[in-house]
């Protein structure tokens, strides 16, 4: 969108993980603010009209109209944890948030290139979203063994970790699906 700049291209304004997002991975969108391939959008246009604010929470209106209703669905991303990755993100700071995104990040890039079968991107993706930290630390010390698995075949690796974020999943009550808007 046309004047519409961001430093955070890890973290959008609206909330989402954008560096976790398989869009952004694909290099199919820059991130909220990232310059070509960034889409129209109208929390955009609000910021521009609200001074610029770099995330909603720091609107003196949020949560607004725009928020009604706004994690019901996903889109490439999951946005179940956008209230509250807003509120994770003003509790430890923007620092030490991005280093959590980072090393998310470092987690997901190993996921899929070492345990992705061709099928599981959107899955892990969400599953590294969903999860907190110190629940990825435990799955990824688990999946590797604290040895490489390189003789061992991907799809092997694959169902691995997918059992390995599904056991996590369930031991902390989280969904890792996607929820499409229904027509």
């Amino acid at each position: 969108m046309k004047n519409f700049t961001r430093d955070d291209l890890l973290f959008s304004l609206c909330g989402l993980n954008c560096g976790l997002c398989p869009m952004k991975l694909n290099k199919y969108c820059p991130g909220c603010g990232g310059g070509e391939g960034n889409q129209t959008c109208a929390i955009a246009r609000c910021s521009l009209a609200h001074q610029g604010v770099s995330y909603c929470f720091q609107c003196p209106e949020y949560p607004c109209v725009r928020y009604e209703g706004i994690d019901e669905f996903d889109s490439f991303i999951t946005h179940k944890n956008r209230r509250k990755d807003f509120q994770r993100f003003q509790n430890i700071g923007p620092d030490s948030y991005q280093a959590e995104q980072k090393e998310k990040m470092e987690m997901l890039e190993r996921l899929l290139t070492e345990y992705n079968d061709g099928r599981r991107k959107g899955f892990f993706c969400a599953a590294v979203n969903l999860l907190e930290i110190q629940d990825l630390r435990a799955v990824m010390s688990e999946i590797t063994d604290g040895q490489e698995n390189a003789s061992q075949p991907v799809k092997e690796k694959a169902l691995k970790a997918v059992n390995a974020f599904q056991s996590m999943a369930v031991q902390k009550n989280v969904e890792i699906k996607l929820r499409k808007k229904p027509r």
